[in-house]
């Protein structure tokens, strides 16, 4: 009489099996969703936005969008989360490829300049204080969060400090400082609609410049003091 086959033992599955992923685990799905997801905020709002815009222009069913978010709200956090982790990486890396402080500062403010006064920025950002009511949290990572512009640029200039580039007692105050003078008061004005295009390459560069001049005269160790109180005039 043959002897019975052994079977062997199940094979334990990961996430994605055979060249498919599980359900809600797909990054091209996820991403496709997103992208749709945040053309609809920009055109619409947070407000006027529904998922069933979402699902057309995501080109996804309603059923898939589900599986990977579980409402607009979900969504909309997703999407601000995206964009503001894709911002910090990139003022993260300007500031980690040079170690002349100076240019680090100005290809700091450029970036950042740049990007906050383009259009698609200041349409988010303005869908954002749009829903401060209804989602404070989210307002509070967005401009506070546990890293954000200011504590990217604190540790910049922490780390020069102590290479002995900068001369800074508080380091945090010098953050706050330094994120002002490149604004150059371009971001207030294009928020509240006050100014229709984003400043020139040219006005960039001349408000990035005097900046770095200013920051360099009150915190780089080898300028003179600014204020001169006399004491060695005659």
């Amino acid at each position: 009489m043959p002897k019975p086959l052994k079977r062997s033992a199940p094979r334990h599955t990961s996430p994605r099996t055979a060249g498919r992923f599980a359900a809600g685990e797909d990054p091209a799905k996820r991403s496709q969703i997103m992208e749709g997801a945040t053309r609809v905020f920009m055109k619409l709002g947070f407000e006027a936005a529904s998922m069933n815009d979402i699902t057309r222009e995501a080109g996804v069913s309603k059923g898939t969008i589900y599986v990977y978010f579980q409402n607009k709200e979900d969504l909309f956090v997703a999407m601000v989360e995206q964009e503001r982790a894709a911002f910090l990486a990139t003022v993260r890396s300007v500031l980690s490829t040079n170690g002349n402080v100076e240019k680090s500062l100005y290809d700091f403010g450029v970036s950042f300049l740049s990007h906050m006064t383009e259009e698609k920025i200041i349409t988010a950002m303005r869908t954002v204080l749009g829903v401060r009511e209804r989602m404070p949290d989210l307002c509070r990572r967005f401009f506070r969060g546990p890293e954000n512009l200011r504590t990217v640029m604190r540790d910049f200039l922490a780390l020069h400090v102590e290479a002995g580039r900068l001369n800074i007692d508080d380091i945090e105050l010098a953050a706050g400082q330094y994120i002002d003078l490149v604004s150059g008061g371009y971001f207030k004005v294009r928020l509240f609609g006050s100014m229709e295009d984003a400043p020139s390459d040219e006005e960039i560069h001349r408000t990035i410049q005097g900046a770095v001049r200013v920051f360099m005269a009150a915190y780089g160790c080898h300028n003179k003091p600014v204020i001169d109180n006399g004491a060695d005039s005659a």
